[in-house]
């Protein structure tokens, strides 16, 4: 009697020998090591039949354990004893063969002239900034390093809004003047370029259309998706009688021409501090992996009321409408871009894929 499905008796003997004999078979019929390892998991894994089996010796009489530990040890010997052989081989095979496929022809005449390449993002920042300048928008900057009542408070984040905290937001040590009074002393690394936005309203009247594409930073770990350093582009407008509707055409103009004429965007009811309403933009992505469907691209809505009076608007005549989307999640989406490390680890081979590079450029 066993403990686990699939488990022999740890003390039958022919059975165990038959496993090892099966075993053994697959071993030397695998012919590189992706199939080796499928072979190692197969019988020597968690779920294989000699690991089951070795789980039912608890229950053994004591008198019998002693047999059964040298049946199933002398098992598991055989067996590795011919993996890792099996594997030696293996390795060897497989560096002869990318020695010969791999192999440079150090005759052939090389480029002593190396020329670099243009980073996609940056390449994609200037199509999009193109693209708001063709409408009649206005490209704005402001600074990175930026005061915390511009990157939040004129924001209508509340002091104790969750964003604020630090494992959140970088915060630079030793600022401590610059501010308005009443207001927050602190210098952070921007998490929006949403404070440029402010900074516009503050020094023009309305009516304003400006895009404010740039580097922003949130504390995330770097990984397949997140990145501690990236880059948006926010778009304002402020004028008398904006509503929603033009927010949605403007931004399906704008994923038409980042997508292709079959891209649109949807909304769906969110809440930002700095919008009221709010909402959720996706996009309608044609190209989408397993089919078309929606993806979700950025945030947007009306520009909140709080937010006008605090950058000297009178929201009585005035409205506004904001959007913002991360531009290497755009990248990503365009090219089919899977992983995040490829956009920030600066490989010139990376940015050479994207037709960019040449003396001319």
């Amino acid at each position: 009697m066993t403990d686990a499905p699939g488990a022999l008796s740890p003390l039958d003997e022919a059975g165990i020998h038959a496993l090892v004999d099966q075993a053994l078979a697959a071993v030397a019929d695998a012919a590189n090591l992706g199939a080796l390892k499928e072979v190692r998991i197969a019988y020597t894994g968690d779920a294989s039949v000699l690991a089951l089996t070795n789980r039912g010796i608890g229950a053994l009489d004591p008198a019998d354990k002693p047999t059964a530990g040298r049946l199933l040890g002398g098992a598991r010997a055989r067996l590795n004893a011919a993996l890792a052989a099996r594997q030696e081989v293996l390795e060897a095979e497989a560096e002869a063969t990318m020695l010969a496929t791999e192999a440079v022809d150090v005759t052939i005449p090389t480029d002593r002239d190396p020329v670099g390449s243009r980073h996609p993002l940056d390449v994609l920042i200037d199509e999009v900034s193109d693209f708001f300048v063709s409408m009649g928008w206005s490209i704005a900057e402001g600074p990175e390093v930026e005061h915390e009542w511009f990157d939040f408070d004129a924001l209508n984040f509340d002091a104790d809004h969750p964003a604020r905290q630090m494992q959140d937001t970088f915060y630079v040590d030793g600022a401590s003047v610059g501010a308005a009074e009443g207001t927050s002393a602190n210098l952070v690394l921007r998490t929006h370029t949403s404070p440029v936005q402010a900074r516009v309203m503050l020094d023009q009247d309305p009516p304003l259309y400006v895009a404010c594409p740039g580097r922003v930073f949130r504390s995330d770990e770097l990984d397949a998706t997140h990145t501690p350093v990236f880059h948006q582009v926010e778009g304002l407008a402020v004028d008398k009688g904006l509503t929603m509707a033009h927010l949605k055409g403007t931004l399906d103009h704008f994923a038409r021409a980042m997508f292709g004429p079959e891209a649109r965007t949807r909304l769906r009811p969110s809440f930002f501090p700095f919008t009221e309403p709010s909402a959720e933009m996706d996009l309608w992505f044609p190209q989408k992996k397993g089919g078309p469907g929606w993806i979700e691209w950025g945030g947007c809505g009306m520009v909140n009321p709080n937010v006008l009076i605090a950058c000297g608007i009178d929201p009585e005549v005035y409205t506004g409408f904001a959007f913002g989307m991360g531009l290497e999640r755009t990248l990503m989406l365009r090219h089919g871009i899977a992983d995040m490390h490829d956009i920030v680890e600066g490989d010139i081979r990376f940015s050479q894929q994207f037709g960019t590079t040449g003396k001319g450029n």
